[in-house]
């Protein structure tokens, strides 16, 4: 992880790789930010006609480097691109800054450390630009650089660049005490997301249901979280049909794990519950060849559950958090689920399972029945569910469906506050009926045109009478393919993780009502 500290020194002065500063696209070409005043001296006050000159216009992510002048104790000044600049009397807004320092820690891949002079207005921006370096730092590695036993003549400095090894702050006050929380809780949201990339882009075979098990429970001993195993037999005992139906066709048995932390003042408790096919092949209903690829993605609504219950337990929060992982295996073999076959779920619901590629919403049944037997205040479901919610809001907008309007309105806003790009989505009631089954309660397939709604009104099933919920179907953002911008890479992204902590930290404070 990139070490991060804040500092008071001037930009002229700190000792460092590069410093990073800001620049804003003005009416009549880019202008500095407000941080960059001492490398504009040190360009005898050019710095923005030398950027221009360069081919800079100061729009939003574009990187521009330019060896450093005599004055600066840096050899390098990275500018990065602000967008427009703002309106007389308003700052750079929160997620400008995020992206912005995010863009800049990337394109310094291989450095040792940087001083990010950005405009730093208040404790707020300190938070946005923290956690837009730490996050753009991200780099997956793990399975690259290794050696080559026949090669002759390799190069042994040859693999991947590093992330950036440390950030310096520049304008952060370490001795006030909401830059120094800003900076702390900064460090724990990137490292959970961080930690919930990782475990995205872990190849399926390194982690199993198994494995994906061992490493929450690892991480919830660490920081205080009880945890809670069910394993296959377990499963078979208590009756979790779903679960077992999605995981029996492979080799790799499922597991069901409860995390739970708990707060001795809190008043209020939230369950989170995430979808974790560590591998999805659509099992019987295999899909289509150019479909599998990517497919090692679809436990990472679980991810983002695991990694946000460790984030509220490392900060402290006032409220309890419970975190249900459902972790299967989805695969075609004579002993999986077959299109026909009828599961009879943890709830006792039975389940005509029409296409076994509708996988996750039987994982998520089962685990939102059990979620509801502690009786919480609010149920939030994370998931990449369907290709129909992609289809409707793109790779970048998750989809928000509740069967409380407020509670729906509160996580909308929560996720855009915290940068995460979300949408409202309803629950016609008109299409449940598109599930019914001559032969069970329910079918796991409904009509195909508004399919994450249908997907959704299922799993409505599954909440217990009276609790609030809310289904996050996080298919289109989960994982990028695309080239990386601003503090998102390539790959795994953290999805929902931000959301849901700012989530457990207003229901701490109240701010839910």
């Amino acid at each position: 992880m990139t070490a991060l500290t804040l500092s008071t020194a001037g930009a002229a002065t700190l000792r460092a790789d590069a410093l990073v500063v800001g620049v804003a696209k003005g009416p009549k070409g880019p202008v500095s930010a407000a941080g960059a005043e001492a490398v504009d001296k040190a360009f005898d006050g050019k710095l923005a006609s030398v950027l221009e000159a360069l081919g800079a216009s100061g729009a939003e992510g574009e990187i521009t480097k330019l060896p450093a002048p005599a004055g600066l104790k840096v050899p390098v000044v990275l500018a990065v691109g602000l967008g427009s600049v703002p309106e007389k009397d308003e700052s750079y807004d929160e997620e400008t800054l995020r992206r912005a320092a995010g863009a800049a820690a990337r394109a310094l891949h291989g450095t040792k450390k940087a001083a990010f002079a950005l405009p730093l207005d208040d404790a707020s921006a300190v938070t946005a630009v923290a956690e837009g370096a730490l996050l753009g730092a991200y780099a997956f590695t793990a399975y690259q650089g290794g050696e080559t036993k026949t090669a002759k003549n390799a190069d042994k400095n040859a693999g991947p660049k590093q992330p950036l090894a440390e950030v310096a702050l520049l304008g952060a006050k370490p001795r006030d005490k909401e830059h120094k929380a800003a900076a702390e809780r900064a460090t724990v949201i990137a490292t959970e997301v961080n930690i919930a990339r990782d475990l995205v882009n872990t190849p399926p075979n390194d982690l199993t249901p198994e494995a994906f098990a061992a490493v929450a429970s690892a991480a919830a001993k660490e920081n205080g979280v009880k945890v809670q195993v069910l394993d296959e037999k377990a499963l078979v005992k208590g009756g979790y049909g779903g679960i077992m139906g999605v995981g029996k066709g492979s080799e790799n048995p499922p597991r069901l794990v409860k995390l739970t932390y708990t707060h001795p003042k809190a008043v209020k408790t939230l369950a989170f519950v995430g979808k974790g096919i560590t591998y999805d092949s659509g099992g019987i209903s295999l899909k289509p060849a150019g479909h599998n690829e990517t497919m090692k993605c679809d436990m990472a609504g679980a991810a983002a559950v695991f990694a946000s219950v460790v984030a509220a337990a490392k900060l402290g929060l006032q409220v309890n958090v419970t975190g249900w992982l459902a972790l299967a295996e989805n695969m075609p073999s004579g002993s999986a689920t077959k299109p026909g076959d009828v599961l009879r779920m943890y709830s006792g619901k039975t389940v005509e399972v029409l296409n076994t590629d509708a996988e996750g919403r039987l994982v998520l049944g089962d685990a939102l029945t059990k979620a509801s037997e502690d009786n919480p205040d609010a149920i939030v479901d994370v998931a990449t569910l369907t290709g129909a919610m992609v289809m409707a809001l793109g790779d970048r907008t998750f989809g928000v469906m509740a069967n409380d309007d407020a509670f729906r309105t509160s996580i909308h806003e929560i996720a855009e506050e915290v940068g995460e790009a979300s949408w409202p989505m309803p629950l016609p009631q008109d299409l449940r009926k598109s599930m019914d089954s001559p032969t069970a309660d329910i079918a796991n397939m409904g009509v195909r045109m508004g399919g994450g709604l249908v997907a959704g009104l299922f799993l409505q099933e599954f909440v217990g009478e009276g609790i609030t919920w809310a289904h996050l179907d996080i298919a289109g953002p989960a994982f990028h393919e695309g080239a990386p911008y601003g503090y998102t890479p390539k790959g795994g992204t953290g999805s929902a993780v931000r959301t849901l902590v700012r989530l457990a930290e207003r229901t701490a404070t109240g701010d839910l009502g």
